[in-house]
């Protein structure tokens, strides 16, 4: 054999044998699994309590829909089949005419989701999160909660495993501070493997040392009466040493700011001076505000936003970061800034975040946006990290995985995600199993923490104590 077709014939043997072991690498590598069609159950099947089945509209799917959900007691519970043991995703079919509604899921007394049912002439369907379904039957309870609305169905369909978190390393400040570039860090390495716990109040937080023998991670202040129009009334804040206090002992901040109304405070005996947070509070109008930036109104926000800066400005000096969570639950409409809709809140945000950044150099803010909704998000530029609030029914500790599934579809996963006010705490067991990883949680204060209804002693004492649960000892160890 010559050396020429030597060479030939040792290349296309190497290529078969090559191609061999590929096909042998593949055989023997697990293959992607195959994913469950999606299984529904007909709510006119169920067990119906106060409630009728009807087929009036169309569009629905199966034999009927049930509708009738006037009052309070009036539930619908659905007999789900599960083929195995497992995690599934969960939605519900309905038609809610008339506006937004939302209703209350509840399986085995173990898991509950309050589920917000978009306003929809046609019938449609809601995500409602991540279940622990078992095999065979389980029974899902529909409960009325809030509003009037048809239901048609319950689907499940296995859930995939979660794959990594793509969270971008890289915050919206280019020259944020070196300290709050190495908080943020710490918390993406924790992301997913950890939540950090979260405490209102420097005051309720050392309650929790002083009962339970730990500390929260994170403690959460609040910069209301720094609001030059409660500066007005003789408010004397003392946050900042507050602050300066936790800080020194290893801590992190979380910082809110229910921001009076720059005017127009109604200080009625209904709807005194320190309630002008909110919308019912003061005439404010945001949007006429921001409508007109020659006008009175946007100067005050502008003198507003300033004031704000002083104490800010001061934590920087300190050299303390801040997990800054500024115009919260605006979508909710109860607080001026959110009364006019998305838009001007939206603006609002921008403007906050261009004037504190651009103007008065704050670099020590790790930028929180507080809504799940599509249509209120300001924008990748300025946000950092997302979150929600969540205020279940006392002792409800659901790990709440719809409302965090929304957040990270919100932002493609890019972005950590966190329940930065909650009352009832999610039990850490239910967040591990649903894959549920909120970045952490922080507690409101008085009786959301101290009445032993909202979360009992024993399940405080559980969460602290949990390996998944990052409390500030460990914290400490942690970042050291």
């Amino acid at each position: 054999m010559s050396k020429a077709r030597q060479v030939l014939w040792t290349g296309a043997a190497a290529a078969a044998v090559t191609a061999a072991a590929a096909a042998f690498l593949l055989l023997k590598e697990p293959q992607p699994e195959k994913e469950m069609q999606p299984l529904l159950f007909e709510a006119e099947a169920g067990v119906l309590n106060g409630v009728h089945a009807a087929a009036e509209l169309s569009g629905y799917s199966g034999d009927g829909y049930v509708t009738g959900f006037d009052d309070d007691e009036d539930s619908l519970t659905v007999f789900v089949e599960a083929p195995e043991d497992g995690l599934y995703d969960m939605w519900v079919g309905y038609s809610s005419p008339g506006g937004d509604k939302y209703t209350m899921l509840s399986l085995d007394d173990c898991q509950a989701a309050e589920i917000r049912l978009a306003a929809s002439g046609t019938f449609t369907e809601a995500y409602a999160g991540k279940w622990l379904l078992r095999t065979g039957r389980n029974e899902v309870l529909i409960s009325r909660n809030w509003g009037w609305y048809n239901m048609d169905y319950i689907k499940i369909r296995k859930a995939r495993k979660r794959p990594e978190h793509r969270v971008e390393r890289r915050l919206v400040n280019p020259d944020a501070t070196p300290e709050t570039v190495e908080l943020f860090n710490f918390l993406a390495d924790q992301y997913g493997k950890h939540i950090l716990s979260g405490q209102q109040t420097l005051l309720d937080s050392l309650k929790l040392l002083h009962k339970y023998g730990k500390e929260p991670a994170i403690t959460g202040f609040d910069l209301m009466e720094y609001s030059p129009s409660m500066a007005e009334y003789g408010t004397k804040p003392d946050e900042v040493s507050d602050i300066l206090m936790w800080h020194n002992r290893g801590g992190i901040v979380t910082l809110a700011w229910h921001w009076n109304a720059p005017t127009g405070l109604l200080n009625t005996p209904d709807q005194p001076w320190y309630r002008g947070f909110y919308a019912e509070a003061s005439t404010f109008d945001v949007e006429q505000a921001l409508a007109d930036p020659e006008s009175e109104n946007y100067r005050l926000l502008l003198r507003d936003i300033d004031a704000i800066a002083v104490p800010l400005k001061q934590l920087q000096d300190l050299r303390i970061p801040i997990l800054w969570r500024p115009l919260h639950e605006a979508e909710g409409g109860w607080f001026w800034w959110g009364a006019k809709g998305p838009e001007p809140a939206k603006q609002l945000y921008r403007l906050l975040y261009d004037r504190l950044t651009n103007v008065h150099g704050l670099n020590n803010l790790i930028w929180i946006w507080n809504s799940e909704d599509p249509a209120w998000y300001p924008g990748d530029d300025v946000v950092d990290i997302v979150s929600i609030d969540s205020y279940p029914k006392p002792g409800d500790y659901s790990p709440i995985s719809h409302r965090y599934e929304n957040l990270v579809q919100l932002v493609q996963d890019r972005k950590l995600a966190a329940m930065t006010e909650n009352g009832p705490i999610p039990d850490p067991d239910l967040l591990v199993k649903t894959e549920t990883h909120w970045s952490w949680f922080c507690t409101w204060n008085g009786d959301f923490i101290n009445d032993g209804i909202q979360n009992s002693e024993d399940h405080i004492r559980h969460v602290l104590n949990h390996e998944y649960v990052l409390t500030l000892d460990e914290v400490k160890e942690l970042r050291s």
